[in-house]
């Protein structure tokens, strides 16, 4: 006998929303009051960031010849963002605009992706989700050191539901924080404009990469009020950029700082240069 329940689907998603909604008002109680920051004045933009990091994958040397780990991921992310505001220390920022790009976290749910491959995991899924968010909350914090932030964030294959979530529990965090703004929606492109200059951030999943700038140059108003335009992707791990130059848009992707699993090192996908974001 095989038996279906027509409301199974209806009733997940409203305890999904329940859930959503209390946890956001739990963080928004506990919201910290965050100093003010003066208002910056220059003519720079720092674009920061840490693409896949991938909180709670697990390598070990005698299986890939790397190690990754939580204390690991975390040490590399601050360490190539603090390294980042230390190179822009030479220019006038007035604005830093933080890509939120997917797979902070390694899995969406115990010990599966989105579509629910199983991956091997350093530790419990809810000590992964807390680290995120405290690892996002230091880098948040510096980066509003050097000028007002604007995060954008943009959903991975790994983390869909669970990075999403991130998102929303960072911005409860910082909701008094007046020298934050967020773009937290679900679409997959997000786009930001400073003077004649396009940025743009997607993940890079599902989608082939030359379509990308004819797409941009569709969905975007800020297309035609703007001379210099880039597009950044992550989900690769590697950086590939020179073949990647359109007529009016520079696509480029963008490092992990995550090391090879035995998956991947079984599939001879290893990092050039593990230290690098």
């Amino acid at each position: 006998l095989f038996f279906t329940n027509p409301e199974y689907k209806d009733q997940l998603q409203k305890e999904n929303d329940l859930l959503k909604k209390e946890i956001i008002e739990w963080v928004e109680t506990k919201s910290p009051k965050v100093k003010k920051y003066k208002t910056r004045t220059g003519k720079h933009l720092l674009v920061i960031d840490p693409a896949d990091v991938h909180i709670g994958k697990l390598c070990r040397s005698f299986v890939s010849g790397v190690e990754y780990n939580n204390q690991i991921a975390v040490q590399r992310t601050l360490e190539g963002v603090r390294g980042c505001i230390k190179k822009a220390e030479g220019f006038h920022i007035d604005q830093v605009v933080l890509l939120l790009s997917g797979d902070l976290l390694h899995v969406d749910g115990f010990r599966t992706t989105t579509k629910g491959t199983p991956q091997d995991m350093d530790g419990l899924f809810s000590d992964h989700f807390l680290i995120a968010k405290r690892l996002m909350v230091e880098v948040i914090e510096m980066l509003l050191e050097v000028a007002d932030v604007q995060v954008m964030y943009t959903s991975g294959n790994h983390d869909h539901i669970t990075g999403w979530l991130m998102s929303e529990v960072l911005k409860a965090h910082f909701s008094l924080c007046t020298n934050v703004t967020w773009n937290n929606d679900l679409t997959m492109r997000k786009y930001f404009k400073y003077g004649k200059t396009l940025i743009s951030s997607t993940h890079g999943d599902g989608i082939k990469w030359n379509l990308l700038p004819m797409i941009m140059a569709d969905e975007c108003k800020w297309w035609s009020e703007t001379k210099y335009r880039y597009m950044f992707t992550q989900h690769v791990h590697h950086k590939v950029q020179n073949k990647n130059d359109f007529v009016g848009v520079t696509l480029e992707s963008l490092r992990s700082p995550s090391g090879a699993d035995a998956w991947h090192h079984k599939s001879g996908y290893q990092s050039s240069s593990n230290l690098a974001i």
